[in-house]
C-alpha cells in the first residue's frame, strides 16, 4: 500500500506502508490510514521528526563507535528486510516528509493524506 501526503503548498509525497507509518508514528504517536495536521501543528510535528532523526543520528554513531554491525542491533525478524531497514537512515527516509512539513509550514497549508 502507498501513502500519498498532500499539501497545497508542495508537489504531493508518495511512500511506501512502512516508511510512511514509521514517520507518523513519529509525528503523531500514531499511524492512522489517513488523516491531517493542520498548519499551526506543523512545527511541533517537525521537533518530534528532527528530534527522532538526531537520536538516530546518534545511536548509529554509538554503534560505529562500537564496532557492532547494525545488523545485530536490528529488530526485525526478516534478515533481509533488517539489513535494508538499517541501512537507510531515518534521515534518508524522513527528509522528503521534513521538506514537505516546512514547505507547508512556511505557507500555511495543512498536509493531508489517505483522501
Amino acid at each position: 500500500m502507498l501513502f500519498k501526503f498532500k499539501s497545497q503548498a508542495a508537489s504531493d509525497l508518495i511512500m511506501l506502508e512502512a516508511d510512511a507509518r514509521r514517520l507518523l508514528k513519529i509525528i503523531l504517536d500514531k499511524d492512522p490510514v489517513q488523516g491531517i495536521v493542520l498548519a499551526q501543528d506543523l512545527p511541533a510535528a517537525m521537533a518530534r521528526l528532527e528530534a527522532a532523526v538526531a537520536q538516530d543520528e546518534a545511536t548509529r554513531k554509538q554503534r560505529a563507535a562500537q564496532n557492532k554491525p547494525e545488523e545485530e542491533t536490528a529488530e526485525r525478524a526478516d534478515d533481509g528486510e533488517a539489513k535494508l531497514q538499517e541501512a537507510v537512515s531515518l534521515a534518508q527516509r524522513a527528509a522528503p516528509m521534513l521538506k514537505l512539513l516546512k514547505l507547508s509550514s512556511a505557507q500555511g497549508a495543512d498536509v493531508v493524506w489517505g483522501v
